[in-house]
């Protein structure tokens, strides 16, 4: 019986997981690039010493073990995402399931819109997944800037694919397929 369930508990299971996920790497990125950059710390911290001044490595080395568990969160969480995210793959090829292919002038526009975000967060997350493996690694280290700004591009791509993901379901809920959001909740 559960295998003609379209969503399982394994789906769902595999979708929340990268839907808690996501939020808390784009935040953690999000401090790290902006509020908690290690520029605007050190300036902080150089603003609040001036009575009796540290050495610039101080003050560095402040900033970053400030940052650290911050940064600490951003890899135990990216690593539960690409678990997450080659479940995920595993699963759809193991179920067959597919997503509209949007080059297919055959489908409605509707379908061909959803089959663009199906590749919009699949290649998303292939690309933020890949870099960050290379910059936590050191991979293509000779590439490192080049890799760091791709990586970088995340905070961009994540909100605009959550825009696209609430649209699509938004669309779903008021035309043919009524219910998705409580069945992705609680199954089918």
């Amino acid at each position: 019986m559960e295998k003609n369930k379209k969503f399982t508990v394994i789906h769902r299971v595999l979708h929340w997981t990268i839907a808690i996920v996501m939020p808390i790497m784009f935040i953690t990125g999000f401090l790290r690039m902006y509020w908690m950059n290690k520029k605007g710390m050190v300036s902080i911290i150089e603003s609040k010493t001036t009575a009796s001044p540290l050495s610039k490595d101080v003050v560095s080395d402040i900033a970053s073990t400030i940052r650290e568990p911050m940064w600490e969160w951003h890899e135990i969480f990216a690593n539960v995402m690409i678990a997450a995210f080659i479940g995920r793959i595993i699963y759809m090829l193991v179920k067959g399931i597919r997503f509209p292919n949007p080059f297919n002038k055959s489908l409605v526009l509707k379908e061909r819109l959803q089959g663009f975000v199906y590749i919009y967060f699949y290649v998303f997350v292939f690309i933020s997944a890949f870099t960050g493996v290379c910059i936590q690694y050191k991979w293509l280290d000779f590439y490192h800037d080049e890799i760091e700004m791709i990586h970088k591009w995340g905070l961009y791509w994540f909100p605009i694919f959550i825009i696209l993901h609430l649209v699509g379901i938004a669309i779903a809920e008021n035309t043919s397929k009524k219910g998705i959001a409580s069945k992705m909740i609680g199954g089918d």
